[in-house]
Parts: structure tokens; sequence; C-alpha cells
């Protein structure tokens, strides 16, 4: 709530807020702010101090009022920051720091960039990622001095790495890969700078602007934002409990002939949904009758049950392009992911990595490799798979006492739930208590309001979180 007692009127720090959330892009272009009747309600300060307040917010650029709809954040409302001469202050929120990003059209991209700017200390259900005390290791850092002796740090830093990646995670990698029963060979195999890297090289070797290219709705708002920013033309598929809305597909191959299809079949993100094996076998049906590629996007491997069906496995990498990483499970920093592809395609593949990065780190690639061989990954894989059950156990209980149903059967790591509200707006009032949610509009390509959210079970287990959205909730 807003405080009589300081310096600013309360006109002034209701402008402020609206103001810092518009700049740090927790309110996204396009936004409608909530009507003055509801924020006075919201905020305990009368309609008059509301109407004022948006007045600044008019007169600083940064909304527009639409006549009988309300006050919307402005397309352009985020000002470009003057460059200075002066070195930056230590002192500068790393929220500065993207805000000096590109700028663009409204895509989910710039909502990415607010979900994952640290808006209090407490624990965040619509963050993607598990939390960082699950991820500490003594393994890790034990690995990383293994590889970085001075005679080491001398042959792998003062040359370029391998162009595919280090060959002893290759290796590894196609071990690790034989467990899931995807036949890849070290050949096939090419490193990267994590898997969003994997997925930008293979888009970057396949398509050409204008290609429509298949992707799953709901799915992952970064892959849309860049698909789109490439200038792809995208087909949503209406993602079901066995996989893709088979009939869409089909229709689309037959309209619009499709160069790609971007999947999460295991442990779909947000609903948490397996592919089946009937889905997949008539999933590689389609890519043969109407020769396109599919890209599969296994980020959630480590936390997946066992003798879950892959695209790729049943596939044996013809159409299928296998894409993985460690940011989920082990070190979100260390940005190492790769991909498993056709041999007719890695020299392709590997000519778009070079283009953009040269190589990737050896050091850390060696080191992850001594984390696979020596099965500590796997062991750490299985203590998280352990918590996570115990945390999803709790959330789901906290969910249903408040009032949410589930969309789909709680597993993994995220929970689609509906709450019978608008999101949107939801997110905005829990935004005031600290609270960053991530509302359904966020996983849709045209960005559809809607009642539903993704909640990630590893940070929605905090009591207080769920008694605060609960009073919320009934004030809306």
């Amino acid at each position: 709530m807003l405080m009589k007692t300081t310096s600013q009127s309360l006109t002034e720090q209701l402008a402020a807020r609206f103001s810092e959330r518009i700049r740090d892009r927790l309110l996204a272009p396009g936004a409608r702010l909530p009507s003055v009747r509801q924020c006075a309600a919201q905020q305990g300060v009368s309609p008059s101090t509301v109407v004022a307040a948006y007045d600044q917010l008019l007169a600083q650029g940064l909304v527009e009022a639409r006549k009988n709809r309300g006050f919307f954040v402005r397309e352009a409302a985020v000002p470009q920051p003057q460059r200075s001469s002066v070195a930056e202050s230590p002192a500068t929120p790393a929220a500065a720091h993207w805000l000096d990003s590109r700028r663009g059209p409204v895509n989910a991209s710039t909502l990415i960039r607010g979900m994952f700017h640290k808006v209090s200390d407490k624990p965040q259900p619509g963050m993607g990622v598990l939390p960082p005390e699950w991820l500490e290791t003594t393994f890790m850092p034990a690995a990383v001095r293994k590889v970085t002796g001075v005679k080491a740090l001398n042959e792998y830093s003062l040359q370029y790495g391998e162009p595919m990646g280090d060959t002893s995670l290759r290796r590894a990698l196609s071990k690790k890969l034989a467990t899931l029963s995807v036949p890849a060979s070290p050949d096939q195999i090419i490193t990267t700078v994590g898997a969003t890297h994997a997925l930008d090289v293979v888009s970057r070797t396949l398509l050409r602007p204008g290609d429509p290219v298949m992707v799953e709705e709901p799915g992952w708002a970064v892959e849309f934002a860049r698909l789109t920013a490439l200038g792809m033309r995208l087909l949503p598929v209406p993602r079901r409990a066995d996989g893709p809305d088979l009939e869409v597909m089909a229709r689309y191959c037959e309209l619009h002939k499709p160069k790609l299809y971007v999947s999460v079949s295991v442990l779909h993100n947000p609903t948490g949904y397996c592919l089946t094996p009937g889905s997949a076998h008539r999933i590689l049906q389609l890519a043969n009758e109407h020769d396109f590629h599919i890209v599969e996007d296994d980020t959630y491997s480590h936390i997946a049950p066992d003798h879950t069906p892959r695209l790729a496995s049943l596939d044996g990498l013809r159409r299928t392009i296998y894409v993985g990483g460690f940011a989920k499970i082990l070190a979100p920093n260390w940005r190492v992911g790769f991909l498993a592809a056709p041999p007719g395609l890695t020299e392709q593949l590997l000519d778009t990595k070079l283009l953009a990065t040269l190589t990737t780190p050896a050091l850390l690639e060696k080191a992850l490799a001594v984390c696979i061989e020596q099965g500590q990954l796997r062991r750490h894989a299985e203590r998280v798979r352990t918590r996570l059950d115990a945390a999803r156990s709790r959330s789901v209980k906290l969910a249903l006492q408040a009032g949410c149903r589930f969309v789909a059967e709680p597993a993994g790591l995220f929970g689609w739930v509906d709450t019978g509200v608008d999101t949107d707006a939801l997110a905005q009032r829990m935004l005031d208590e600290g609270y960053l949610l991530a509302p359904g509009a966020l996983f849709h390509a045209n960005r559809a309001p809607g009642t539903l959210m993704r909640i990630n079970f590893a940070s929605s287990q905090d009591a207080a979180f769920w008694k605060k959205y609960g009073e919320i909730l009934r004030r809306m």
C-alpha cells in the first residue's frame, strides 16, 4: 500500500510505481492498466488520486488513453537511455543493463525480460528455473579444478577449441543419449552456448524469413519471440495430453507446407504433458509425407520419467534434430548445450555455429564431461527429482486448497492451473505484494488473455504466497 508519511504525495508515489514497472518491462507494451476504480481499491487511495497519477503517466508518454477502454502502456513507452562518457556506477541496478537491449515490435521476449527481473526476496512461482540452493554441489567446483591446472589452461585457453565442441564431452553425450535410445555418434553432436543457442543454430540453418514454422501452443514464449524476430511465420498447434493436435498439423501441412516443427515432447512447458508413442509415430509420418524437419527440445530430460518416448529415438535422427542442455539441472550460467543431428545436416549446422560463435568454451565443456563420466550428474539429477516430487506434492495441495484447478495432470517442474480470473490482472496485483506470476497469455503466440497460469512447483511451496493469493482473489 502507498504511505502518507513520505516526502512524495500519494499521486507521485503511484505514478512512480507504474513508471518503474513500465521502464523495467514488468508492464509490457500494450498492457492494460487497472481501471481507476480497481486501482483505487488495490492501493487504498481515492479515484481522484488514481486519475491524477494516470495523468502524470500520460504526460511522461508512458501510457495512452483509449476511449471507453482505459489506459494502456504505449508501444514505445521506454525511451532509449542517454549515453554518458562517465563510467557506470557499480550500484546501478541490474535491470538498467537489459533496459538498454534492442528495441523492436512487441513480442514475448519483452515479457520474459520482466519475468527474470528480481522483484523481491520471496519465492517466485512464475519463474522457470529451480531455486539456486537446489543446484548447489561440490562436484562441479571439483570438476572445474580438475581441468584448470596450469598445463590445461595453457593447452586449452591459448588456442580455439574444437569447432564441433570438446571431444570428451561429445563422447560422453553420445553415451548418455544411447541410454535414451537416441542413436547419435560424437560426429553427429555439436555443442552450443546453451539449448536456446542450439535452437537458434537450427533455425538459422534450415529456415529463411517468411518460412512457416509449426509451434506448440501453449508453448515457450522465448521460442515464439525468437522465431518471430527471425521473420518466421508461426503456425500454432494446440498441445494436448497425448501430443499435438494432429488434425491441425495435417491441415497446416496441406495449406502452408511448413519447413519445421518445434516440440517439447517430454514434460512440455507449461503443461507437463509427455508425448505418447502413437502421436509420435503419426508426427513422423507427417514429417516424411510433407518433407519438414522436427526440432525436439528435451530441456527437461534430467527430471523426466524413465523410458519416456522421444521422437529422436523413434525416428533414429533422420527427420529429427535433438536439442539438450544443462541449465535447468546443473548450472544456468555455464551455458553449455548441444544438438544431435542427422549426418547430412551436421556440416551445415556447424557452419552456422562457426559464423556466430566460432567455438564454445572448452574448459567448461571438459568439466561437464567429467561430471557426466563419473556419474555425478546422474546422481545429482536423481536427488533433484526426489526433492521435486516432494515439492510438487506440497504445491499441488496448497494450490487446490486455494481454489485452483489443474488443467493438466501435475508432472515435472510446472503446473498448468485455472484460477477462474483474468491472470494478467491477477499478476499485477500479486506483483504489488512482491510475487511474480506467469500468466497464461505469456504462453500463447498472440498473447491471448485468460484464466490460466503456470506455477513452478519448486517455488510454490510457500504457504504465505497462497494466503496472499487467496486474499487478492477474493478482492477481484
